[in-house]
């Protein structure tokens, strides 16, 4: 997404193969009009590349790394090491573990070095798009507006979807 030039947000895989995931963070964070950008990196495959992201995020002017990972899923760990920045990891079913490995790889950091860790798969990857909408909005009333009305429209779903069991179940 390229709504500036500024993105606030960074969204990370390990790879390509991890987009279907994570397009679950992207579309929440296009609905709240926050930019972001999508990056490729991988902790094992471009170590490189990886740190000079992380080293580099905040002086680009993002605020928060969503990093979705799978597999040995360390990329979450990685960045938050060489970073200020919040690191909110989405561990991601990609192998024969359904996604187990990747959320106690990501769950289980030393000390130090802080991930917050959402649910395995496309519902962890929507909740650390709201994560992030939630920590952008301390400091952004606008956004904090939106997320009030987008939770309020959740109630409101619950109670519509109620009235129709209601309906064909009487």
């Amino acid at each position: 997404m390229k709504t500036s030039d500024k993105f606030l947000v960074s969204v990370v895989m390990g790879s390509d193969s991890d987009l279907g995931v994570m397009e679950e963070s992207m579309k929440i964070l296009k609905d709240f009009q926050v930019p972001y950008e999508v990056v490729l990196t991988s902790a094992h495959r471009s170590p490189e590349r990886t740190a000079d992201f992380a080293q580099k995020a905040a002086l680009r002017g993002i605020r928060l790394i969503i990093v979705g990972a799978g597999a040995a899923a360390h990329l979450a760990g990685v960045i938050a090491s060489q970073t200020l920045l919040p690191v909110i990891g989405v561990p991601i079913d990609a192998t024969a573990l359904q996604g187990l490995d990747a959320l106690l790889a990501t769950v289980q950091m030393p000390g130090g070095i802080p991930v917050a860790t959402m649910a395995i798969g496309k519902a962890g990857a929507k909740n650390a798009a709201l994560m992030a909408i939630r920590i952008l909005a301390l400091t952004d009333e606008a956004l904090e507006k939106k997320l009030q009305t987008y939770i309020q429209q959740m109630a409101r779903d619950v109670e519509r979807k109620q009235a129709n069991l209601n309906a064909t179940n009487p």
